[in-house]
């Protein structure tokens, strides 16, 4: 159910940086887990990054470890994923979803309620 609502991504070049968010006006984001999936054609949707409903902590794929930071901004009901030293293979459909009291771990899909509406991300000279 897509109820989340994305902003940001685009074009850059290899080593740039692209800023993601994720917010809503229905609900409040404070009682989520709100993870980061991407999606590059003909591969399964992979979890990317992740940050807690509850005590904000993070987790990061290995893939994206050091050059990608998720946090939340409670003001602003708004998840943010900042990402830095972009590759190429960063390349996909970048989706936030919203987990009910979920902790900082990559859950399958169907244990998200959430989905924002998918936003191209692509990293090419």
């Amino acid at each position: 159910q897509v109820q989340l609502v994305q902003s940001g991504g685009g074009l850059v070049q290899p080593g740039g940086s692209l800023k993601l968010s994720c917010t809503t006006p229905r609900f409040r984001l404070d009682s989520y887990a709100i993870a980061w999936f991407r999606e590059i054609p003909g591969k399964e949707r992979e979890g990317v990054s992740v940050i807690s409903s509850s005590d904000g902590e993070t987790y990061h794929a290995d893939f994206v470890k050091g050059r990608f930071t998720i946090s939340r901004d409670y003001d602003k009901n708004t998840v943010f994923l900042q990402m830095n030293s972009l590759k190429t293979e960063d390349t996909a459909i970048y989706y936030c979803a919203a987990q009910p009291w979920g902790i900082a771990t990559i859950r399958p899909l169907d244990e998200y309620d959430y989905w924002g509406q998918g936003t191209q991300v692509t990293v090419s000279s």
